[in-house]
């Protein structure tokens, strides 16, 4: 149980050393309404954008999604499970931002750290969720992207940066989202 609280405590280091975030400085690369619309929804984005790190997973139906076949898009990026209470508590939002914006291009990855894929697709069903979800079984896609707590969700632009990061739980349906998310999906 030691070892597992230190690997997090590592974890928790390496992922804020990666994925720097300040609202009061200013953003590098990232449009400044874009930044505006999602700092005024309460989503901070990172002071310089970050290069997603490519991964295949395998998906809930079966199929492997690959972050590289995802290039040109928005990315809405998180990771979960079951057992988390905050993540079942966003859920439902994700849900709704999900079926608001997939015909507008935005793409989601829910993605599962270590559980089976019965038990996923049994949390999926319960809640009437249609997104896609990925199994990272092995924990090691989690890992890379320094997860330190669970809900971790990265927004990703259409340049395959990451442009901000929200670790814990998040109502994603709410019109200042739905806004900033317009901004960055009708940004080149």
């Amino acid at each position: 149980m030691r070892k597992i609280f230190f690997l997090i405590l590592c974890i928790i280091g390496l992922g804020a050393s990666l994925f720097p975030q300040s609202p009061r400085e200013g953003t590098k690369g990232i449009p400044q309404r874009v930044s505006t619309a999602f700092t005024a929804a309460g989503v901070p984005v990172l002071r310089e954008p970050v290069p997603l790190i490519d991964f295949d997973l395998p998906l809930l139906d079966g199929t492997t999604r690959n972050t590289r076949d995802l290039r040109g898009k928005v990315l809405f990026l998180n990771f979960w499970a079951t057992w988390c209470g905050p993540c079942r508590a966003e859920m439902p939002s994700m849900e709704t931002l999900y079926r608001r914006f997939k015909n507008q291009g935005l793409e989601f990855l829910a993605v599962n750290l270590q559980e089976s894929r019965k038990v996923v697709s049994a949390f999926m069903d319960q809640l009437g969720l249609s997104f896609p979800a990925a199994l990272d079984q092995q924990g090691s896609v989690g890992a890379a992207y320094g997860v330190m707590a669970i809900p971790t969700t990265y927004i990703v632009d259409r340049e395959g940066r990451i442009i901000a990061r929200v670790t814990g739980s998040l109502n994603w349906d709410n019109p200042k989202l739905f806004s900033a998310f317009d901004t960055l999906l009708s940004s080149p």
